[in-house]
């Protein structure tokens, strides 16, 4: 009998990781990446969304309307063009709220590399050091697509990494998650 309840104990607990397990696509991955342009490491997020890359694309690269689905951007908008290049106003806040950062980031066009089409952007001038994001997406079965976004922000204060990497992992999360929604919503209509 004890036997009997244990079997039954681990294959709950076992079926109830799986179930956990196949759910985790939707979930979005938060993680930090080095890059190679700085000593300290950027906040990324990852995840499948159920739209097919043009319409993620189409979301990415309509800078002006961050503000509208990524709930961590009080303000964004298109101030300037240079070419195929895209000048965007950015503001957010970090730190719980404690201190806002502003940067106008320089969008390059979408570019392939590999299967991924990459999207980035670099601070031309802002209240940090530096202000960096690389949109990666690629086309995932049939009608998804992956989504990641690697954003390194070194302050202009004095700030641990252990305060500032955790914040800068979950802005990436809500991004993404934020990017997702709208794609997402776009694809159901």
């Amino acid at each position: 009998m004890k036997f009997t309840r244990a079997v039954t104990l681990a294959l709950a607990i076992l079926g109830g990781s799986a179930l956990a397990y196949a759910g985790a696509p939707r979930a979005v991955q938060k993680y930090q990446v080095k890059l190679p342009q700085s000593s300290m490491p950027a906040g990324a997020a990852s995840a499948i969304v159920e739209a097919p890359p043009e319409v993620v694309r189409e979301l990415v690269v309509d800078y002006g309307k961050y503000s509208g689905y990524i709930k961590r951007f009080e303000q964004s908008k298109v101030v300037g063009k240079a070419k195929d290049k895209t000048d965007v106003y950015l503001q957010l806040p970090i730190l719980k709220g404690a201190a806002k950062i502003w940067a106008v980031v320089r969008f390059e066009p979408p570019k392939t590399q590999g299967d991924w089409e990459l999207i980035s952007a670099r601070m031309l001038k802002g209240n940090v050091k530096r202000l960096d994001a690389n949109w990666k997406l690629r086309k995932h079965g049939d009608s998804s697509t992956e989504l990641q976004l690697e954003l390194l922000l070194v302050p202009d204060f004095p700030a641990p990494q252990s305060v500032v990497i955790p914040e800068v992992r979950d802005a990436a999360g809500t991004a993404v998650s934020g990017l997702r929604a709208a794609a997402e919503k776009r694809t159901r209509k």
